[in-house]
């Protein structure tokens, strides 16, 4: 069983990490937010709840949240693992998720952690360029259209978000970097935390995390 935990600021790569660690792996990336839509969509006791809560724009109570992951990880398709995105965010959702893992005699193998210095992010956000229209994504360094400014799928004008300027970027970073700390020395106190570059290509950074994850669940399974 391989089960992991995935962390990362805004711009590291966690989503192409994550579809390449899913594909080495074969278990199931576990995300929050999809957990919710889909409990809101069918309409199960935990979506019930959660709808409104989410319809006003709060955050949905860690019970709840607690509650999805409890039903998702006693589904087949988890007896081999699972790679949980988007949670935990803070110690106590940390500390309830270690009760519910222990509860269902499940052991956390690691929490992997993509690193990048805020300057790199300011940097890579700040590349990205956005179709109004069809929504393609750009980006003026690794993915640039063959027109400046202008998709290639539709013809239409490119714009940049407005949370990727480089203030609002930074803002987005400090909280990141406010709420997550205290979650990586919770784990390195555990002796969980695994902390990999995200610097270089998709390619690179994902021989670095395979390399010391593979190590990780040998010395465990051992």
């Amino acid at each position: 069983m391989k089960s992991l935990i995935l962390i990362g600021p805004p711009g590291a790569g966690k989503g192409t990490q994550a579809k390449k660690l899913l594909e080495k792996y074969g278990i199931p990336q576990i995300s929050t937010g999809d957990m919710l839509r889909a409990a809101v969509s069918a309409g199960t006791a935990l979506g019930k709840q959660a709808q409104p809560i989410m319809a006003s724009g709060a955050l949905v109570p860690d019970d709840i949240i607690i509650g999805l992951i409890d039903e998702r990880l006693r589904e087949p398709d988890c007896a081999k693992g699972f790679l949980l995105d988007g949670f935990p965010r803070t110690v106590p959702q940390a500390e309830a998720l270690e009760t519910l893992l222990a509860e269902q005699q499940v052991t956390l193998d690691a929490v992997l952690s993509l690193d990048m210095h805020i300057d790199r992010i300011v940097a890579r956000l700040a590349g990205r360029r956005t179709c109004g229209d069809c929504k393609t994504v750009y980006h003026v360094e690794a993915m640039r259209p063959r027109v400046d400014d202008v998709c290639d799928r539709c013809g239409s004008g490119l714009e940049t978000r407005g949370d990727d300027t480089p203030e609002a970027i930074r803002v987005r970073m400090q909280a990141y970097q406010d709420r997550t700390a205290p979650l990586l020395a919770y784990y390195g106190q555990k002796r969980l935390l695994v902390r990999v570059s995200a610097e270089g290509t998709p390619a690179e950074v994902y021989e670095r995390a395979t390399a010391v994850l593979d190590r990780r669940i040998r010395s465990r399974s051992a």
